[in-house]
């Protein structure tokens, strides 16, 4: 056990055998006050007493001083209780990485990083690991699975809740659907998604990825009439920034409470039969959204497996949509391999950054709003 203390060792013991402290006191002849004041911590265990507990528990005397002794080096240093705390804050977040982005500022003590750390989750106490679940009818599709992946979520939710957008209405939605998929044809028109999202009621910010956190985005809700989308764009490319903000509006459109989507969209994304049922549906849903599932297959029918590049552009013009988005799909599906038609994958940060709210890459919003 780490830290264990000759008291919690002792409370085992008599727990294992159903003993009280007085039978103890009893069967090496002290006082249960003097038991007490050891189990406490208020007395050490002198030579004497190691005896006569490993007599009564069966182990050796040398066992009991050195645990003693062990303890009371650890509990009378105050620069080891200093690592101790500072420990416990480093495995809530990527300290170092958040300080350098300027999400919590830099500080010399493990007290001042204690309160950096509970202002940027928004808690009094840092005694449980912070949760950004919020309640709502359906189960959770999935928590945050690292100490990255829950401080990018928490930062795009801090940087959400200030924004300003018109009354969120789950019934508008087939309409907000169309609208996301009339800018998905064209990259210029992604600067118009954030205006487009908030118009019915969806903030939408976009935040630079913490490293090795692999997350590429995450529904969110600040509360059930409040929903939130959040990238990281973590690949520069068309096909697999639409699919991440479609999968979580499908996430949205499902009231899913809450979906973080980890190595969900380029050549690491996690294989389809892998993922839960909520993330199927939502990446069936952004799919079927941005290429009509039917279309897509009767072109596969037809034309596989000689994708021609004049092909999949004269099949993207008729289903009205970006041909870098049908060369991802018809790679998802295992039709072209990741290597070919690289050139209509577009870039499309550059895009969608200069308008939307971002965090990163280069852009430093402040650490408090």
């Amino acid at each position: 056990m780490v830290n264990e203390t000759p008291g919690d060792a002792i409370r085992e013991r008599l727990g294992q055998r159903g003993w009280t402290q007085s039978d103890l006191a009893r069967l090496i002849d002290k006082t249960v006050a003097a038991v007490n004041e050891v189990i406490q911590g208020k007395r050490s265990i002198t030579p004497d007493m190691a005896a006569l507990l490993g007599a009564a528990f069966g182990d050796p005397p040398a066992y009991w001083l050195t645990l003693d002794a062990q303890n009371r080096a650890v509990s009378s240093d105050p620069a080891a209780e200093e690592v101790r705390r500072r420990v416990k804050l480093y495995e809530l977040a990527p300290v170092r990485e958040i300080e350098r982005r300027g999400w919590i500022r830099r500080t010399d003590d493990a007290l001042g990083l204690e309160q950096e750390l509970k202002r940027f989750f928004g808690v009094s106490s840092l005694d449980d690991e912070p949760t950004i679940h919020v309640a709502m009818r359906r189960t959770d599709t999935g928590e945050p699975t690292s100490p990255a992946q829950r401080a990018w979520c928490f930062r795009a939710r801090t940087i959400a809740s200030t924004l300003r957008v018109k009354k969120f209405s789950g019934s508008a939605l087939v309409d907000c659907a169309q609208r996301i998929r009339s800018l998905a044809a064209f990259p210029e028109e992604s600067r118009k998604l954030s205006g487009v999202l908030a118009d019915f009621g969806i903030r939408f910010v976009i935040v630079e990825p913490l490293a090795g956190s692999k997350i590429d985005g995450a529904s969110l809700w600040l509360d059930e009439s409040s929903p939130l989308i959040a990238v990281s764009v973590r690949y520069d490319r068309v096909d697999a920034f639409w699919h991440t903000v479609v999968h979580e509006f499908v996430h949205i459109r499902n009231r899913d409470a809450i979906s973080v989507d980890v190595a969900l969209a380029g050549d690491d994304q996690v294989p389809h039969a892998m993922k839960s049922g909520s993330e199927r549906r939502a990446d069936e849903g952004a799919a079927d959204l941005l290429v009509p599932k039917e279309q897509l297959e009767s072109f596969i029918v037809r034309v596989g497996p000689l994708y021609s590049k004049a092909r999949i552009i004269q099949f993207a013009n008729k289903v009205k949509m970006h041909p870098g988005i049908v060369v991802g799909q018809l790679q998802y599906r295992g039709e072209l391999g990741y290597r070919l038609n690289r050139e209509m994958l577009v870039k499309i940060r550059h895009i969608v950054t200069s308008v939307a709210v971002t965090d990163g890459w280069g852009n430093s919003l402040p650490a408090e709003f």
